[in-house]
């Protein structure tokens, strides 16, 4: 089923309707040309028709960015974006983004009480009751409901993480550092507060050394975890993108991105099969606020970055590979009458590239833990396509396009975590763009300068043999071991709970598990 929303009026009467409407493109046979239109019946491939020129003026339309579109109390018209700043715009525009004004995460005051579930069948009713006590559905676009693994088995899945930084720190940097924690995307709180707890009640004098930093784009969100966190004082809240971060952490401190970058706005490019050049996707919204896509040659810095370090780390583009392999095949594989000239539409994670960058710039010493979805199920058409979803009469409803009405739609994408790993610690290797030619001053944790350890600007430094970042001479650790670690590794949901969570309180009386057999396509990044 379809549910293309290019207004709301539209939006409301696909929902009471249910029935399919079409995405009209850049290449829609009102765009285009008589010899366009016959083309377009030989090609069987409208939409990715590469001769078939754009409405001129959707062309001329004011370029925006979602920055710029943050002033905007209603989606904009009559301007064109990267598909990136139209994902941004529609999850995080403050006054009508999914997030900011119709997101709500499935929560509960009390937590399940596993112990009492005879099988995961029951599980899963326990499940359902949370979301029936929200009510049923007004006519219209539904509540916006979704859960997440730390919601559903909280505490335990939060102290399993909270298990896994503690052990890092106590080995490397207790007591002489304090133990800096950040988390993005937060959500209600919860997993801070599973967290907190149980630092304060396992670990107190680490508590007493632990400070715990929020950066959280959504302001109602924000309020909700300044709510539920006010009993610790430890804690600071930060509203704002972590995009427009700018202040520097030289400290040791770990950084959490629990669930949250599957909702990271990605660019949409296209291959031109002849020539194998990349072209990136533009989004056009008319007055009437039906959106069109055309496509241009890359001239973004971000995409084309991204594309470079692709290269760099010899990840092949998703094209056949006797394409790949020869002119002459191209050549011929173009002039058949039904072959399309351009790729299937790719999606590419951008906005996480921006995240790398912004650790490694503003974060140097810092120790990752990431999660989420590695696949996903009912994606729109492309490769490493997103889920774009709505909640319609208490039942979630996917789309078949990207393009829908701002802020009634979830839009996630799935993370290839190998592909992640590479960038990751490709980006860290990087000289740090504030390090000094110097070497940095060098304290021993026996010492009376009570000032952060200082390493090499080499420090991340990953691709050397064996596969581990450079040792720095001479320098040690708060453990008192050299430093100089393994480079991240990628964990099945599984494989992370079974080392760090305390299993037996998730188990069910049959024996299953749900916290370690549900989730099986999320990964982590440790």
């Amino acid at each position: 089923m379809t549910l293309v929303a290019p207004r709301a009026a539209r939006c409301r009467r696909a929902l009471s309707r249910l029935e399919p409407l079409r995405l009209i493109s850049s290449s829609h046979p009102s765009l285009a040309s008589s010899k366009s239109k016959k083309r377009e019946e030989l090609n069987f491939n409208p939409e990715v028709y590469f001769d078939d020129a754009p409405n001129r003026e959707h062309v001329n339309y004011k370029r925006v960015t979602s920055n710029d579109l943050e002033a905007f109390r209603h989606p904009p018209r009559r301007v064109k974006m990267l598909v990136r700043d139209y994902i941004e715009d529609s999850l995080y525009n403050p006054h009508y983004g999914y997030f900011s004004k119709r997101a709500t995460i499935v929560t509960a005051p009390k937590h399940i009480d596993f112990a009492t579930l005879r099988n995961s069948v029951e599980f899963q009713e326990e499940v359902a009751k949370r979301y029936v006590s929200y009510g049923k559905d007004e006519p219209g676009p539904g509540k916006q409901l979704w859960h997440t693994p730390t919601e559903i088995f909280k505490p335990w899945y939060g102290q399993s993480i909270a298990q896994c930084i503690v052990s890092e720190y106590l080995l490397k940097y207790f007591p002489y550092e304090d133990f800096i924690i950040y988390e993005i995307g937060a959500g209600n709180g919860t997993l801070a507060l599973n967290i907190l707890d149980y630092i304060r009640d396992t670990y107190p004098q680490v508590y007493e050394r632990t400070r715990y930093n929020i950066v959280e784009i959504s302001g109602s969100l924000a309020k909700l975890q300044e709510q539920k966190l006010k009993d610790h004082p430890c804690v600071s809240i930060i509203n704002k993108s972590v995009f427009h971060w700018n202040q520097r952490e030289d400290s040791p401190c770990m950084f959490l991105a629990m669930e949250v970058i599957d909702n990271f706005a990605h660019d949409m490019i296209r291959y031109d099969m002849r020539t194998l050049e990349p072209y990136q996707g533009l989004v056009t919204v008319d007055e009437n606020g039906d959106y069109s896509t055309y496509f241009t040659k890359v001239t973004d810095p971000l995409i084309s970055s991204f594309l470079q370090l692709r290269r760099h780390l010899f990840h092949p583009p998703p094209l056949p590979r006797l394409l790949k392999a020869s002119a002459t095949f191209r050549s011929i594989y173009s002039s058949l009458p039904f072959s399309k000239n351009l790729s299937a539409p790719e999606f590419i994670p951008t906005r996480m590239l921006s995240l790398l960058k912004t650790l490694r710039q503003y974060f140097p010493r810092h120790r990752l833990l990431l999660s989420d979805f590695s696949s996903l199920p009912d994606a729109i058409p492309g490769v490493n396509a997103p889920v774009v979803q709505t909640r319609y009469q208490n039942t979630t409803v996917p789309t078949s396009t990207l393009f829908v009405e701002p802020g009634y739609f979830d839009i996630f994408f799935p993370t290839d975590f190998e592909r992640l790993r590479d960038m990751y610690e490709h980006i860290l290797s990087q000289p740090d763009p504030s390090a000094t030619d110097s070497l940095m001053p060098r304290v021993l944790p026996l010492s009376n300068n009570a000032s952060s350890l200082s390493i090499r600007p080499d420090f991340f430094s990953s691709y050397h043999p064996l596969n581990r970042r450079a040792k720095v001479e001479g320098v040690i650790s708060a453990s008192g071991l050299p430093v100089g670690e393994r480079e991240s590794s990628v964990f099945t949901h599984a494989e992370f709970l079974e080392t760090y969570a305390d299993l037996s309180r998730t188990r069910l009386k049959n024996g299953e598990n749900p916290m370690v057999e549900f989730y099986q396509n999320v990964k982590f990044l440790f």
